[in-house]
């Protein structure tokens, strides 16, 4: 009887001591440190507040909840980083761990099932794709190559603004032609006029910034179908792939030993096996669709912005005019080799990349492990989003953080390229824009010929102080109005 009561006794004891382990254990793993969160609605999340304007709306709710926000996007958690403590913990302390992207199904429908650079899964196709744009198409020698194209383009538009002065000019397009010809000569060998190419590039654009809710809530999918994403998305892959299509046929049927574009240089390097793999004619297309696409956009968006703000602040206008006109010594058009001691120029264009971030929120990223960040727990699979444009106007890192001030970064070291958390225009780590110096050889030559050769002036005797500055929404965000000018000779 005392056997079997002892017997008894010892199993009931041991059955409490595991339910009370057990119990701990559990709750430990509920009480885990996960980043503050804004309440949230049942099945759509936290997605209520992102608004028409993510990246301000982002930035407002991590002045209330902290640099780090864990939030919802439907099922999908997203972590949102709104400090350069916060980015540099993601992107270089854990950049591993955050290298990778969410699969996404507009950019898997448009890029060839994301065969491009920017928005392919981390792993060794990825590595293989960035160093063919790291070796063989975006490296300095390559880029220095077509500094002639760079100035052949510049001086043809500064002959267009020039016939037109004497009148209210669209100056937004004559920068998106200046842009779109030179990406399109180093890219494919030619310009690409005509209204047809433009539209074709801005549809591709527009569907790449809308939000799809199928990613995020999947049994709202058919929302992407009833609102016609879906068919647009197919119908502007179409288009584009009968294109680059086109473009690489001719380039196979007239081969060149000189002056190669980039299409020539991957018909090369899948030729002649130089990239350690079998190259696909699709991820041909995908990388010049990539490269393509964002060096036109981003680019030209810069250089909208950054007249824009000098528009507004005649009195930066003029300092910077007096650096160009100094250095280029009396010459018809500067050229890229005195693009190197204009430092309030380089000033300027870091000011205008602060203060309008091109993609304010960077491109996502996704965990791939548990990692501690920050002191948090932050799950494999979680969603990441570098708010780039709150980190930059961040008042604890900028004094007067929403003027436009060149003269900030004159006697300061801070710099664009991905070693500055404070300035992440271009992002920074493993995916880190790989074409960040040839898009700032464009951006200054460009501004520089501008201010260079003409006065501007709003017309209509309309204030600099009510210029409007309004943005647009999506993955690049532009001035939402083109920018009328009157522009006058200097000389």
């Amino acid at each position: 009887m005392f056997s079997f009561l002892g017997s008894y006794f010892l199993f009931f004891s041991s059955f409490i001591i595991l339910v009370i382990f057990i119990w701990i254990s559990s709750d430990l793993n509920t009480k885990k440190k996960t980043p503050p969160s804004p309440r949230k609605f049942p099945i759509i999340g936290n997605l209520h507040q992102l608004g028409l304007s993510p990246h301000n709306s982002l930035q407002a709710l991590s002045r209330k909840h902290g640099p780090l926000m864990l939030m919802h996007f439907g099922s999908v958690p997203v972590l949102v980083a709104s400090s350069a403590e916060a980015a540099r913990e993601i992107m270089k302390t854990h950049d591993l761990a955050f290298a990778n992207r969410p699969k996404m199904s507009i950019p898997d429908t448009l890029l060839y099932g994301s065969k491009d650079i920017t928005f392919s899964p981390y792993g060794e196709y990825w590595r293989q794709v960035k160093s063919i744009a790291v070796v063989h198409l975006l490296n300095s020698a390559r880029v220095q190559s077509y500094q002639q194209i760079r100035e052949e383009e510049m001086a043809l538009t500064i002959n267009k603004i020039e016939n037109c002065c004497g009148s209210v000019i669209d100056l937004s397009e004559f920068l998106v032609g200046l842009t779109n010809n030179i990406i399109c000569k180093v890219a494919l060998g030619r310009t690409y006029s005509g209204m047809k190419f433009k539209d074709l590039l801005d549809r591709f654009m527009e569907v790449l910034g809308v939000f799809s809710f199928g990613n995020y809530i999947p049994r709202l999918a058919w929302i992407d179908r009833l609102s016609g994403l879906e068919d647009r998305a197919r119908k502007v892959a179409q288009d584009f792939d009968e294109f680059l299509e086109g473009v690489v046929e001719e380039h196979m049927s007239n081969k060149r030993d000189e002056d190669k574009d980039l299409v020539d240089i991957l018909l090369d390097v899948q030729r002649d096996n130089l990239a350690g793999f079998s190259l696909q004619r699709d991820t041909i297309k995908a990388i010049i669709l990539d490269i393509f696409a964002a060096g036109t956009d981003t680019t030209f968006t810069s250089l909208e912005w950054a007249i824009s703000e000098l528009v507004r602040h005649p009195r930066v206008m003029k300092k910077l005019q007096q650096e160009v006109t100094e250095i280029a010594e009396g010459k018809p058009i500067i050229h890229e080799k005195d693009l190197e001691k204009m430092h309030y120029l380089k000033a300027t264009i870091k000011e205008t990349l602060r203060l309008h971030t091109p993609i304010p929120l960077l491109i996502p990223r996704e965990s791939t492990q548990d990692v501690k960040l920050m002191g948090y727990n932050i799950p494999s699979r979680t969603q990441v989003i570098i708010n780039a444009s709150a980190i930059a106007r961040d008042p604890t890192l900028w004094e007067e953080p929403d003027e436009f001030r060149p003269e900030r970064f004159l006697n300061s070291s801070i710099d664009f390229k991905g070693f500055h958390f404070e300035l992440l225009p271009f992002g920074a780590g493993r995916r880190g824009c790989p074409g960040i110096q040839f898009a700032m050889v464009v951006n200054e030559l460009a501004l520089a010929n501008v201010v260079y050769k003409f006065n501007l002036a709003l017309p209509n005797g309309v204030k600099e102080k009510d210029l409007d500055m309004s943005e647009t929404s999506g993955i690049t965000v532009h001035k939402k109005s083109p920018l009328l000018v009157m522009a006058t000779p200097r000389f």
